[in-house]
């Protein structure tokens, strides 16, 4: 009954597999629709426009600012109502009758106000706005490095896809292999050569490869999925890559980490930004230098304008003392700043680490590149002769299966390694970018 079910899931997974649309891509073509599509940079891209907006906004240091109003009131107030009809214009003598000062009828003034502000001296703000300079190029130097990321993230999720199809591979051609065997066994036995415990060991080898054929067809799935999903595509079909998994040799002699690495400069710039703050909470003891005018029309009707006037000015303010809410605020842009020196530092020394400990990974899979290519020919002609040895009645059934798994194995480990060692040269690149 365990069989059976077994054998039903087997059908109906390979027929799903089957059943997809499978699509060949190649590296290129992955690469070129995640540039196009990918969230994570289109993420990455707001971010940077953000940036940019919040750096024009200081463009309000050098450029004025400018509003217009239009003000009615009605008042019996005597201040109120002798400016208003002084700014309108219409005072006369009678005005100055005390008993009309004191108690003025009631009096409607509409006021149309154009002002202007325009400041001259602004030293925080000048530090202000390098600092919002050096947070827009650090997101843009982001940007470029989301986009070496997104490279790097290819080209493992490409190899992981010809990974699984090589395991795929390998594993129909086990199961070929352990069905021709089973088919020897079966035949050896009808003649009486064999027991029925060692054609059921055999059935059971049988079974484990389909099992083991099940979860690489899944995996091919899961990486084409994957390849999906960096490529914002949602109709996630079974790719199939154009060319299959072969050793890469990349030059890597001499490879150090770069300052000019695109994260590295965004940190450091980043740093700069807190240094520029830190200037600009100091620049904000001393005065600023302000200019100012207005042109303002007068009448008792609306949207009238029968009298007139403007005024222009300057203005030097010195906030001397804001309850050490400055000191405070300095101090902290001051800690922010050495802070951000000792991270830049610390991010640059653990890059190198990095570096040094993918490079004794690459040593490590080139010698075990080397190794598991000489264990596959090694178990490839020890299956062949037990295999010879088997068909001859002279080999046990379980020694013929250990050798076929062992075969398997071994092609699969090195696979594995020839995608561990590719995989190591990529993120080597990576970590050395510039």
């Amino acid at each position: 009954m365990k069989n059976t079910i077994f054998i039903f899931s087997l059908f109906i997974g390979t027929f799903l597999l089957q059943g997809q649309e499978m699509k060949l891509i190649s590296k290129a073509e992955v690469l070129a629709k995640v540039s196009e599509k990918n969230t994570t940079i289109k993420i990455s891209e707001e971010e940077f426009n953000a940036s940019k907006a919040d750096y024009r906004q200081t463009n309000s240091v050098f450029l004025p600012n400018i509003t217009a109003s239009h003000t009615g009131i009605s008042t019996t107030n005597p201040l109120m109502a002798f400016g208003s009809k002084l700014n309108q214009e219409i005072l006369t003598a009678n005005d100055f009758n005390p008993a009309l000062l004191n108690d003025p009828t009631t009096t409607r003034n509409f006021a149309t106000k154009i002002e202007i502000q325009q400041p001259l001296i602004n030293l925080d703000g000048f530090y202000q706005r390098k600092a919002a300079k050096s947070k827009m190029e650090a997101m843009s130097l982001k940007t470029a490095r989301t986009q070496d990321y997104l490279v790097f993230e290819v080209e493992k999720a490409y190899m992981q896809l010809q990974l699984a199809y090589q395991g795929v591979s390998v594993l129909e051609k086990a199961l070929e292999a352990a069905n021709a065997n089973k088919k020897m066994a079966d035949n050896s036995y009808n003649q009486g050569f064999l027991q029925r415990a060692d054609v059921l060991n055999v059935e059971i080898r049988v079974t484990e490869v389909k099992n083991q054929l099940q979860t690489a067809k899944s995996n091919v799935q899961n990486a084409s999925n994957y390849l999906s999903f960096l490529m914002n595509d949602e109709s996630y079909v079974v790719y199939k890559p154009t060319e299959s998994l072969k050793v890469s040799n990349l030059t890597v002699d001499n490879k150090s980490v770069s300052e000019n690495r695109a994260d590295i400069k965004a940190m450091h710039l980043a740093s700069k930004g807190y240094e520029a703050m830190n200037k600009a909470d100091k620049m904000a003891f001393l005065p600023r230098l302000n200019a100012f005018g207005s042109y303002e029309m007068y009448d008792n009707k609306l949207f009238q304008g029968s009298a007139n006037g403007y005024l222009i000015g300057a203005q030097l303010s010195w906030d001397l003392f804001q309850g050490s809410k400055r000191f405070g605020k300095a101090q902290k842009s001051k800690a922010e700043f050495e802070k951000s020196k000792l991270e830049y530092n610390q991010y640059v020394s653990k890059s190198n680490l990095e570096l040094n400990k993918v490079k004794r990974q690459l040593v490590d899979a080139k010698n075990r590149l080397d190794l598991t290519d000489l264990a596959v020919q090694q178990s490839k002609e020890s299956l062949r002769i037990r295999k010879n040895r088997f068909k001859e009645g002279l080999e046990k059934t379980s020694d013929l299966l250990i050798a076929e798994t062992q075969f398997a194995q071994k092609q699969l480990e090195y696979y594995q390694t020839i995608y561990q060692y590719n995989f190591t040269q990529t993120y080597l690149e990576f970590l050395t970018k510039e």
